[in-house]
């Protein structure tokens, strides 16, 4: 299955998702498509006019451009997400925290997709890390 993981560019939830055999839905693959393609002209803006119409079809004009932005690369990934693992409270190294307004449109949009969500907090000392692991191996193997 697809699973959406927020944060999107989080290297600890993408190898728990890809080692319990599921499909990360991550930043980094996108944003590699992005950089790579001979498309665009200017990295590391890697913004096309495509992407700010895209944009408008998940957050209305009044919203500022940045999230906009974001949710033109997120956006896609949250229409394929069949599920999605949410990290509460993470610090600044864990991922992608520092635009909270675009996290919180995120995790909205893909709540009202109704797809199964498994939202954890950050785990603060080893117990919790491991039952966090736990938890992710459990709702993984429980979307078969």
């Amino acid at each position: 299955m697809k699973i959406f993981i927020m944060p999107p560019n989080s290297l600890i939830l993408f190898d728990l998702v890809e080692r319990f055999g599921h499909e990360p839905l991550s930043l980094m693959g996108e944003l590699r498509e992005r950089v790579t393609s001979n498309e665009i002209e200017a990295p590391p803006l890697n913004v096309s006019s495509d992407d700010v119409k895209l944009g408008l079809k998940y957050a209305g004009i009044e919203v500022p451009s940045g999230i906009r932005g974001r949710l033109a690369v997120y956006g896609p990934l949250i229409d394929q997400a069949e599920a999605a693992i949410f990290m509460e409270d993470a610090p600044y190294s864990f991922g992608c925290v520092g635009c909270q307004r675009t996290n919180e449109l995120a995790k909205l949009l893909i709540r009202k997709r109704r797809v199964p969500v498994l939202s954890l907090d950050y785990p603060e000392n080893e117990d919790q890390a491991k039952d966090m692991v736990f938890k992710i191996k459990e709702f993984l193997e429980g979307l078969r």
